[in-house]
């Protein structure tokens, strides 16, 4: 267990997710029975029961399905980032599953449901994990 509120779960359900983005890239579970994708971790596919579902990794890109601007740090490693916008973020390569995080960048005013966003994967000094943020992409750079 980390010091950080942030990080595996105990029973290690969620291991291969927070694997993944050590090594730079999003990873979401998909039954390789149905092929249905499933985020948050389960030990179950919830479609045809099939157990112990793989992960896959993910092109973190998508839509902002909702929003929420936040002037409350409700974890003090935000204590200096406030205001912050947290987004539910829509993926379209793993069957529209939602994934949560904070957007970045300068323009995070005038976010709207529906901007296109794109996932990086950010390590904070002394953090031991990294963790998945969003930011819209650039004129002229890929998504």
């Amino acid at each position: 267990m980390t010091g950080e509120p942030w990080g595996p779960s105990a029973d290690g359900l969620d291991q291969p997710y927070w694997d993944g983005l050590t090594r730079g890239e999003l990873r979401l579970q998909r039954c390789g029975n149905c092929e249905t994708w499933i985020w948050g971790p389960q030990w179950v596919c919830g479609s045809c029961h099939t157990l112990d579902p793989n992960w896959e990794s993910v092109t973190p890109t998508g839509t902002v399905y909702s929003w929420s601007r936040s002037w409350y740090p409700f974890i003090t490693e935000l204590a200096d980032r406030v205001p912050y916008v947290t987004v539910l973020v829509e993926l379209p390569e793993a069957g529209h599953r939602r994934v949560l995080g904070i957007l970045t960048g300068d323009d995070t005013e005038a976010i709207r449901i529906g901007d296109p966003v794109v996932g990086h994967i950010e390590h904070d000094e002394g953090a031991t994990w990294p963790l998945l943020r969003w930011r819209r992409p650039t004129e002229g750079a890929q998504a």
